[in-house]
């Protein structure tokens, strides 16, 4: 009986998603899938990244926001 059972190689190791059914030793054939890569890109953050049920307001970027510390010796004029 055949049976295909998904896994990852990993460092010279394979793990696989599930145990095989009924197979106590066996001759195996390892296919390698075309991994899709995610594209390249300088920018460390996306739109959607940190997405959840609770959505930003305009009240939250307002307490956000950035004041001037005046200790801080800077000139901000």
């Amino acid at each position: 009986m055949l049976q295909s059972i998904e896994g990852i190689y990993k460092n010279g190791i394979i793990e696989l998603a599930e145990k095989p059914t009924s197979v106590e030793e066996s001759q195996v054939i390892v296919t390698f899938l075309e991994t899709k890569s995610a594209p390249k890109t300088d920018q460390m953050m996306y739109f959607g990244m940190f997405a959840g049920s609770n959505q930003s307001t305009e009240e939250d970027f307002q307490i956000a926001e950035f004041v001037a510390d005046t200790d801080d010796n800077l000139d901000w004029s």
